[in-house]
């Protein structure tokens, strides 16, 4: 038998980091999932003002917050990055807080729909507008000019958690009166939550009638109470590993994992299909019921079919359902689940596209899946995840079993909500990945001084490798972009007395990571003049260093990386399995670095550019601090006279060595 612990729920976590600061008193939540999605709820709440402090433990994020909810001095821009349910549920606490902002995300996020949420506020009386493509982000809300919101019955025309907590959200802080129907249940965590607080609201915790919530202001003081809770394990995260379990023929054993009825809707799909599951219940906490699950595995796992009220309670699940199908006895079948099409990507179209190339009968249909199991054979080929953490997980269960062999294009966007999931497939896979070193992954290192090529080709690099890319300065840049935005000085004491709390980190995205600094992502903001000629400076700072090793480090613990900067080799990872270090003539970096600004150029142009590399050098071989030099083990490439497919062949030459 296999224990595991999955990390914290997710659900439960964003409604946590978005619900504990609006109390009037003090609360304190612990183990919430360190998924990328939370963090970015935790960093919105920080820019709305709300006092909330966030520690890393063992058992996953703490929160605590000293209440009094939110202090927004100017109406800010909020990015929640490519999450969901931060952005939904945003909505409704910016409308029933009367407080302007703005809410952003990335490319995926701006492609979702909003309008279903947006509407029914604008019917309450928020003033939201659309700041581009209408029913899309970017929304921005204005703020109450006079009055209070208006009383609201709601009738979705589909479940959605989201819609219903955005509303339920508005009324709570509004203190207007809601009530909320829906055509089938959909998950419940807002409302435990908020009644755990003192807010009166009525629902029906025990699943069994319709959907439907109200909340009545009459004789409610208004204000929520402190919330004090420890999250329970997220079960759509024990789920992919059920999975792995069900596919290898073992027994598994969750433990503390969360059993809200409208989560767990999978279990009842996996008997379904032959497997034996007994649920031990444990004391619940914070309103949200828990259990620990033993799941015995069939000798053949058999086809299965679901629709109608059952995918609510399954959506999240469903593309390991779909996988765990192609390997089942029958033909399976999926309806109703449309929704899948506008997750952070279309989730139907991308299963029945993966699943095809790899052999596997599919039928696509408007809103689900047909999937006749390939029992025998071996599984072979690419999966393209389009950045979808769901995706990517699915297919690494699939490819955890003997007989597949995946190339999965884009791990890291597993981190959004579960940032050790390949560490935790591991024990169900069956023939382990042997590791050359204690990390999860492995680490290519590429060193050498500013314009030798270290960008360029580490990302064509980690590409051609399957790997994903760091680039280290993005990191120091972002901190001096953040310092030089709130007027702080370069010197060591101002930075050093802010930065070891300051929030920033790297975020999964299309090709690689990008990074968020206090709630913001800088974008091209990093590369601006100002930062440039203040980077190497604040760089050299120990608090500053301190902070980006760890974050540095924290990615190349969870992901097979190419990583990139000046002490990559010597200081960040001294035991990285292939150490490469790019030196080029002074002038031939001039000259790059002028090309990259794809603007005409003088030669008074080449002496200025080359005067400032050769200052640059002096400045970053000569700090105290992890100076810029060749580890002795690295292997030096000079790319004065080489393209860059030329340098990029010779690395992968060097790596096809290295991890032999």
């Amino acid at each position: 038998m296999i224990r595991v612990r999955v990390p914290g729920d997710k659900s439960i976590s964003h409604r946590a980091a978005l619900i504990a600061p609006l109390a009037s008193s003090p609360s304190v939540v612990r183990g919430l999932s360190d998924g990328v999605d939370v963090r970015t709820s935790v960093r919105a709440m920080r820019r709305l003002g709300a006092a909330v402090e966030c520690e890393e433990e063992e058992s996953g994020l703490t929160i605590r917050c000293a209440g009094g909810g939110l202090d927004v001095a100017s109406a800010p821009r909020l990015d929640c990055g490519n999450s969901g349910t931060t952005a939904r549920l945003l909505a409704g606490i910016l409308a029933g807080s009367g407080v302007a902002a703005v809410l952003d995300g990335d490319a995926s996020l701006r492609s979702r729909p909003m309008r279903r949420v947006i509407y029914p506020l604008q019917a309450m009386g928020a003033r939201i507008e659309y700041d581009g493509e209408p029913g899309r982000l970017p929304v921005r809300l204005r703020g109450r000019a006079t009055g209070t919101l208006r009383t609201l019955r709601h009738r979705g025309r589909v479940a959605s958690a989201q819609v219903k907590s955005a509303v339920l959200l508005a009324g709570v802080l509004g203190r207007v009166r809601v009530e909320i129907s829906e055509p089938s249940l959909s998950r419940d965590h807002t409302e435990r939550m908020l009644a755990e607080m003192g807010v009166p609201l009525a629902f029906d915790p025990g699943r069994t009638g319709a959907g439907e919530v109200r909340f009545d202001p009459s004789g409610w003081e208004g204000a929520l109470g402190g919330l004090r809770m420890t999250v329970p394990g997220d079960p759509s995260s024990a789920a992919f590993l059920i999975g792995a379990s069900l596919l290898g023929g073992r027994t598994v054993r969750v433990a503390d994992v969360a059993a809200n009825p409208g989560r767990i809707g999978f279990l009842s799909v996996l008997e379904e299909m032959g497997a034996g599951v007994d649920r031990d219940p444990a004391p619940a906490e914070g309103g949200e019921p828990r259990e620990t699950w033993t799941v015995h595995p069939p000798d053949d796992l058999r086809a299965f079919s679901i629709g109608g009220d059952l995918i609510p309670r399954v959506i999240d699940e469903i593309p390991l359902l779909a996988v765990l199908a192609a390997r089942a006895r029958g033909r399976s079948e999926i309806r109703d689940a449309a929704e899948l099409r506008v997750k952070e990507s279309d989730r139907l179209a991308v299963l029945a596209r993966t699943l095809g190339k790899l052999g596997v009968a599919v039928e696509e249909k408007s809103d689900g899946l047909a999937i006749r199991g390939r029992r025998a054979g071996r599984l072979q080929g690419d999966v393209e995840t389009r950045g979808d953490h769901r995706i990517a997980m699915a297919f690494g269960v699939l490819d955890a079993a003997g007989d597949a062999d995946l190339r999965i294009d884009d791990r890291a966007c597993a981190d959004v909500s579960y940032p050790d999931f390949w560490d935790a497939l591991e024990p169900f896979r069956d023939v382990p990945r042997p590791r050359s070193s204690p990390r999860t992954g492995r680490v290519i290192a590429v060193d050498g001084p500013a314009a030798s090529g270290k960008s360029s080709t580490a990302r064509r690099v980690a590409r051609r490798l399957g790997f994903v890319h760091v680039n280290s300065g993005l990191l120091y840049r972002a901190i001096t972009w953040w310092a030089l935005d709130r007027g702080i000085a370069e010197d060591e004491p101002s930075i050093a007395a802010r930065v070891p709390g300051l929030d920033v980190d790297l975020v999964p995205a299309d090709d690689g990571f990008e990074v968020s600094v206090a709630g913001t992502r800088p974008g091209p903001g990093l590369e601006s003049a100002e930062v440039t000629a203040r980077v190497s400076a604040v760089s050299a700072l120990p608090a500053v260093r301190d902070v980006v090793l760890d974050r540095l480090r924290r990615a190349g613990r969870r992901h097979e990386i190419v990583c990139e900067g000046r002490d990559i080799g010597t200081a960040v990872f001294p035991d990285a399995e292939l150490k490469v270090f790019l030196v080029a003539d002074v002038g031939e970096r001039a000259r790059r670095r002028l090309h990259q600004r794809a603007v005409p150029f003088t030669d008074d142009d080449m002496e200025r550019e080359t005067r400032r590399i050769e200052a640059r050098d002096r400045l970053d071989r000569s700090r105290p601090l992890s100076p810029l030099r060749q580890a002795s083990d690295a292997i030096e490439i000079d790319t004065t006279s080489m393209s860059q497919d030329d340098v990029v062949d010779a690395i992968l030459e060097l790596a096809a060595s290295a991890f032999r």
